[in-house]
Formats: C-alpha cells, structure tokens, sequence
C-alpha cells in the first residue's frame, strides 16, 4: 500500500509513523508545576540529538480534542524549564505503563503506581527512585508545530547505578552496560515494546583501511 500524507487522516499518520520508526526509546519524564506538584509521564517520540552540548529531543502531542491544549509535562517544562527522562527498563515497564494512564489533574501517577522519588543533583524536580538510570535537563527551547511541541533539553546531570558502568580504562570509557541495562522499546499504538534482554549483535564499524583491504583480498 502506499499512503500520500496530504491525503491521509492525522491520526492514520500517527499509526503508521509510529509503527515504522521503531524500536524507540522512552523518555520516562518527570516534571514539577509551579506549586511543586509533580507529574510523571512517559514519550516515546524521544532520541538524543547531539552531545556537544548534550541535547534530547521529545515530541509531545497537545491533549486530544478542540483547542490547542498542552499536556502537564509540556506546560510544568515551559513554566518551570526543568524535566527529568527517567530509563524505562523491563522491571519497570508496568509502572511505567500505569503513569501513561489519563489521570485527574489531583491524582498522583507515581502514587497510583507505588513509586517513590530521589533528589536530583542539580534541578529541582526529583528522578523517580526506582529508576536505574535518569538525564537531568534544564529546557533548552520548546518549538510548537501544529498540534504538537517539540521540547529540546540540555542534559546538565546523570544518575547511573554504578553496577551499569563500565569505568574508564585507557582514555576509553565510560561505557554504559547496556546489555546489562535492559532497557525497553516502543514499537506501535498496539501496546507493543521490544526487550532488549538477549537481543545484543554485535557490529564492528569498519575502517576505510580494513575495507580496502576486504575489497583486495
């Protein structure tokens, strides 16, 4: 089948776009509003973008319906300019799942799903304790595009279980043991998330000299 977007509904693009870039990683985000409530929501429209300076990307659709309303996370991010991507890893993909529940505005998500919280190191909005590893970013500038916000955040902190680092060695490293990790993907609208348990290959780049090599012998 093929699909010409001017001519396809928003919502047909939605399922297709998300079901063909996929796996994607999730950005577990927790966000404070002005009066210190918290909210915890995961996007999977979400990839680092460069590293000097660190910069994430997260794509967040504005709340279904008329009028172009943002959803917490968008607006305690424009209003307070501080977020937290917490990992999402296969022993936390239920609670996960549960903070992505449209709760009232008064019902607390990381209550509902028996999670607790832990200071961050330089923003104020907390990580969420259970997680094992979080990005701590200050907002960097939020682009809104049609009924969506793309909100761009400076990574200025890590939070990392040190049994999840490989230290540096040789000038080398630090590395992420992410075969150890188990970080989980989204992969369509149908409630589908790949595992990442099992499933490393490994795929040396190669050199212009080893390839001139492999083209000569």
């Amino acid at each position: 089948m093929k699909f010409e977007m001017e001519k396809t509904p928003a919502r047909q693009i939605y399922n297709l776009l998300i079901g063909l870039v996929a796996p994607r990683p999730i950005a577990w985000v927790t966000s404070m509003d002005e009066n210190g409530r918290l909210n915890a929501a995961p996007f999977s429209a979400y990839n680092y973008l460069c590293t000097d300076p660190p910069i994430v990307g997260m794509g967040v659709m504005n709340r279904p319906g008329r009028g172009f309303l943002p959803k917490d996370t968008a607006r305690n991010i424009r209003r307070t300019g501080e977020f937290v991507i917490n990992v999402v890893t296969e022993d936390l993909i239920e609670k996960m799942n549960i903070c992505a529940t449209d709760f009232p505005a008064e019902v607390s998500e990381l209550e509902m799903a028996g999670l607790t919280t832990a200071p961050s190191s330089v923003v104020k909005v907390p990580r969420i304790a259970e997680a094992h590893a979080a990005l701590e970013c200050k907002e960097f500038t939020t682009m809104e595009i049609g009924r969506s916000r793309i909100v761009l955040g400076r990574v200025v902190a890590m939070f990392v279980e040190d049994q999840f680092i490989v230290p540096e060695q040789n000038g080398a490293g630090p590395y992420i043991r992410s075969e150890e990790l188990h970080a989980m993907g989204r992969m369509n609208g149908l409630g589908s998330y790949v595992k990442t348990r099992d499933a490393f290959v490994t795929v040396p780049r190669i050199s212009f000299e080893d390839w001139e090599k492999g083209k000569r012998s």
